[in-house]
């Protein structure tokens, strides 16, 4: 389908079925860990880049396939920034009227400083933005933002978006050794945090190929010392793998592409989640993708992974 994608299985939301409202890699932000490749070009224009229709039938054939009981939570992510979908709100709205299913938004929260962007969230059950820096020069390193999205503006956002919303807050720190994992970058992202008041701090490590090859991942010291700043409302997000299948149509190529195209896959998972299918089809037709452009296998610290063709990963700091 061409808006939404799963159920995959999810570190913090277990099988998670996705929505997806905005072309690939329309995003404001161009973090140097992003799975999904550079931001070429960003984008910061908020307006209707899917039909709201198309995305509701998708999502309702979606559920009519495995059911409700198969999915724990409906989530707007993807490969973009979702906010930047002007009827997110009218989105989240809609599907909280079609499922009982719990409805999370995965955002960098880059808007939230905006009135209208706050009110289209405030359904959502959970909103998951993230705030990788405490301080504007490493803000400005790491997260790479547009020029108007300030730091002082992601703080105040997360601030008010915070006072007036009931739901779950949790918010995203990804971990990046040398970086943000210093006991000053951690002391200064502690202090925004005990502004914005979060229900849960989920610390994240780049475990798949990240934008910039020199991104490394937080060790155990980094991760510990994160922990022990930011106090008892953190936890570390353990990527442990799950199997899943990729089910529905007829074309292992085109379920594949579903998924990586927003979420790239270690070869070994891939292959698993399209067991449905002979392991000769499955494999004839992941060549096709790489031979058409549509997908690519990126190497990353010793290990294949499969990921949309229109990734664009960089070099150098």
């Amino acid at each position: 389908m061409r808006y939404v994608f799963g159920p995959v299985p999810s570190r913090r939301l277990g099988r998670s079925l996705g929505v997806d409202p905005i072309p690939f890699k329309s995003c404001n932000w161009n973090c140097v860990y992003c799975q999904l490749g550079r931001s070429t070009p960003m984008t910061g224009e908020r307006r209707d880049h899917a039909p709201e229709e198309a995305i509701l039938a998708q999502l309702e054939e979606a559920l009519a396939g495995p059911g409700e009981d198969g999915v724990d939570w409906i989530t707007f992510v993807g490969s973009g920034e979702p906010t930047l979908h002007v009827g997110l709100g009218r989105l989240i709205r809609a599907v909280k009227a079609r499922t009982t299913r719990p409805v999370a938004v995965i955002t960098n929260g880059s808007l939230l400083y905006l009135a209208e962007v706050r009110e289209a969230l405030a359904p959502a059950d959970a909103v998951l933005p993230s705030l990788d820096a405490g301080s504007p020069a490493l803000y400005r390193e790491i997260d790479r933002a547009l020029g108007a999205l300030t730091f002082e503006r992601l703080v105040e956002g997360l601030v008010a978006f915070r006072r007036g919303y009931a739901g779950a807050l949790w918010v995203e720190v990804m971990l990046l050794a040398g970086v943000n994992d210093t006991p000053e970058a951690l002391r200064d992202l502690a202090a925004v945090l005990a502004r914005v008041a979060p229900d849960e701090v989920h610390l994240n490590l780049p475990v798949r190929p990240p934008a910039e090859p020199w991104v490394a991942p937080a060790g155990a010291e980094g991760i510990a010392l994160a922990q022990a700043t930011l106090g008892p409302v953190a936890r570390v997000v353990t990527p442990a793998p799950v199997a899943f299948e990729l089910g529905g149509g007829d074309d292992p190529g085109e379920a594949a592409l579903g998924v990586i195209t927003r979420h790239p896959m270690r070869e070994p998972e891939l292959i698993g989640a399209l067991r449905r299918w002979p392991r000769g089809e499955v494999e004839r037709a992941l060549l096709a993708l790489v031979d058409s452009g549509r997908a690519q296998v990126v190497e990353h610290g010793g290990e294949r992974f499969w990921s949309g063709g229109g990734a664009v990963f960089g070099g150098g700091r």
